[in-house]
C-alpha cells in the first residue's frame, strides 16, 4: 500500500478548516484539513504548525492522555501518536481500502483509547495509543417499538452500522457515544459494554457535554439541543433561536457553558445548562468545537481556523489568530 504523504507547512495553517481542539496540559491543540495541526502555548492568542505530521488526510478528532501524550484521527481510518504535546506525530493505523473515515478518539485512564467513526468504525487501544484493534460495536437495544427496531437492522444490514460521530467522558467508566439517526449510546464501564439510550428524536447527534451528577446535553441538527438529568432516560428540547447544525460545546470556569455551531452560532448558558441566549457572531463561519480558556473565554475551531471569542461580544466580531 503506498503510503500517505505528510503534511505541508503552510503560513495561515491556523486559519485553514480546523475540525477539534484539545488540552495537553497548558497548550492547545487543534487538528483539520490536510493533515493540518497547530499549537498554541498562549491560550489561543497565537498559533504554530507542528513540526511533522506523516498524513494530508482530514484530522477530525484528538484527546490527551496527559500534557505531552496524545492521538488524533481522521480520514482514511487514520490514526496518529505523539508523546511530545504535538510537536510531531507518528502513523499508528493507515487503512484507506477500508472506505471508513474515523470521526473522534477518546483517552482515558491507564492509557486507555476508543476512537469510534463512520459505520459504527470502533477501535480500541490499552497501551496509550500505540496499537489498535477492531471491535464489533454491539450495544444493548434501547426499549424500542418493531418500527425502529426494523429500520436499525436495515441501516445494518446494507451499510454496516450507524455513524459514531463523537465520544466523550464523563468519568473515567461513564461514556457517551453521539451517532446519526438519532442514535444516543450510554458506557458504564469504561466503553466494554454499550447500552442504547431512548433518543428524543431522530435526527443526528454531533455532541455530547457531560454536566454534574447525571446530567449532560446532546446537539445536533436544525439547532436541536437537549438536556437529560438522568444519564440519558429522559429528555426535554431547549430553546435555541437557531436552526444551525450545532457540533461542538465546553464547560467554562465560572459555570456557564457554550454550545457552538455552523453560521457562527454561539449559545450560551449561565444557569446550568436549563436555558440558553443565542450570541451570533457576525462573521457567520461555521464553527466545529469549542474550548475555554477563560470565565468568559472560548477558543473556537471551524471554517476560519481558530481564534478566540469572548462571551457578551456577540456583535463585536472575534478576535483572529495571529
Amino acid at each position: 500500500m503506498p503510503q500517505p504523504r505528510p503534511a505541508e507547512h503552510a503560513r495561515l495553517a491556523a486559519h485553514a478548516l480546523l475540525i477539534a481542539l484539545a488540552a495537553a496540559g497548558e497548550r492547545l491543540v487543534a487538528v483539520g484539513d490536510r493533515g493540518v495541526i497547530v499549537l498554541s502555548d498562549d491560550r489561543g492568542a497565537s498559533w504554530t504548525q507542528a513540526a511533522s505530521v506523516p498524513v494530508q488526510a482530514l484530522l477530525t478528532g484528538l484527546c490527551f492522555f496527559d500534557a505531552r501524550r496524545g492521538v488524533a484521527v481522521g480520514h482514511d481510518e487514520v490514526i496518529l501518536a505523539t508523546d511530545d504535546a504535538g510537536e510531531n506525530w507518528r502513523l499508528i493505523h493507515y487503512a484507506p481500502e477500508a472506505q471508513r473515515p474515523l470521526l473522534d478518539v477518546w483517552c482515558g485512564p491507564g492509557g486507555k483509547a476508543i476512537a469510534v467513526g463512520a459505520y459504527s468504525a470502533y477501535l480500541t487501544s490499552a497501551d496509550g495509543g500505540g496499537s489498535w484493534r477492531e471491535r464489533s460495536f454491539a450495544p444493548a437495544a434501547a426499549a424500542a417499538g418493531a418500527k425502529e427496531s426494523a429500520a436499525a437492522s436495515a441501516v445494518e444490514e446494507v451499510g454496516g452500522g450507524f455513524h459514531l460521530n463523537r465520544i466523550v467522558g464523563a468519568s473515567a467508566v461513564r461514556l457517551y457515544i453521539a451517532g446519526e439517526a438519532g442514535h444516543l449510546y450510554r458506557s458504564d464501564d469504561g466503553g466494554d459494554d454499550w447500552q442504547e439510550l431512548t433518543s428524543p428524536y431522530a435526527g443526528s447527534f454531533f455532541d455530547v457535554l457531560p454536566l454534574a451528577g447525571d446530567a449532560l446535553l446532546v446537539s445536533g441538527l436544525c439547532g436541536n439541543l437537549y438536556r437529560s438529568d438522568d444519564a440519558g432516560a429522559s429528555w426535554h428540547r431547549l430553546e435555541t433561536g437557531t436552526v444551525a447544525l450545532l457540533d461542538g460545546a465546553a464547560a467554562l470556569p465560572g459555570g456557564a457553558l457554550a454550545v457552538v455551531g455552523l453560521s457562527g452560532v454561539v449559545l450560551v448558558s449561565r444557569d446550568g445548562g436549563r436555558s440558553f441566549t443565542l450570541e451570533q457572531q457576525s462573521d457567520r463561519s461555521g464553527l466545529s468545537a469549542a474550548l475555554a480558556v477563560g470565565k468568559d473565554t472560548l477558543v473556537v475551531a471551524g471554517e476560519g481556523g481558530v481564534r478566540q471569542v469572548a462571551l457578551g461580544a456577540a456583535t463585536a466580531g472575534a478576535e483572529g489568530a495571529r
